[in-house]
């Protein structure tokens, strides 16, 4: 009987071995994955392209040039207060940045006092930001999207999973093994996707605030100095 029990380890020990090089030459790499994930992946896939096209774009135009610079600022400020109105507009105008496009119509109402021309200086920022932070604003839109959809898959990976156990598939596990690999995998790239586009999203956002408080101190500087005049 021990004997028996040793012989019957030792097949057992033997099996085991091809089965672990089996498994190993089983396992799934990188494009395995996206083809075990199903249809999901496609558009998760197309978020993540929107995703990084939506964080370059962002991180591109809220830089600090695209606002106003230091030159700019000094030079116009400089024309303002010597009253020469016209060079302030070039100085301002050769930035051709969100400063230039907000003030200079403004500029031209000074002579109707300070606070007409604050106000319209006011609703061309206003302006300025909804068209800079609406790409900002898509990345939320992603950042909701994809783990939505990564949840879809999961939900459809899970109907076919139970399919198969109403086939008759319960006492054969590797048959829900795509099924639940389905349902697993999009979960985890819709959150993949998510999470940086959330983190993006809030940097961003916070990164346009700052530049659009920073600008608006700059103009309001340039307005003082235009009525000083």
């Amino acid at each position: 009987m021990l004997l028996t029990l040793l012989f019957a380890s030792i097949t057992h020990a033997q099996d085991a071995v091809p089965d672990a090089a089996t498994a190993t030459e089983d396992t799934l790499n990188l494009l395995d994955l996206i083809q075990q994930g199903g249809w999901a992946m496609y558009p998760l896939g197309t978020c993540s392209l929107i995703m990084f096209f939506l964080i370059f774009y962002s991180w591109k135009e809220t830089t600090p040039k695209k606002f106003f610079t230091a030159v700019q600022l000094s030079t116009t400020r400089d024309a303002l207060k010597s009253g020469d109105v016209e060079l302030s507009h070039k100085y301002l105008q050769d930035g051709n940045n969100l400063l230039a496009r907000a003030l200079s119509p403004a500029l031209k109402k000074i002579h109707k006092g300070r606070e007409k021309t604050e106000n319209l200086f006011i609703e061309n920022m206003e302006a300025e930001e909804n068209s800079v932070s609406q790409w900002v604003t898509y990345l939320n839109v992603v950042a909701s999207v994809a783990p939505m959809i990564g949840l879809l898959g999961t939900v459809s990976g899970m109907i076919s999973a139970f399919q198969t156990i109403g086939r008759g598939g319960m006492g054969r596990p590797e048959l829900l093994a795509g099924d639940i690999g389905e349902a697993l995998i999009t979960t985890a790239t819709g959150l993949v996707i998510g999470i940086p586009a959330m983190i993006a999203y809030f940097i961003l956002r916070n990164r346009l605030n700052s530049a659009m408080i920073a600008t608006a101190q700059a103009g309001s500087d340039l307005i003082e100095a235009a009525e000083e005049e």
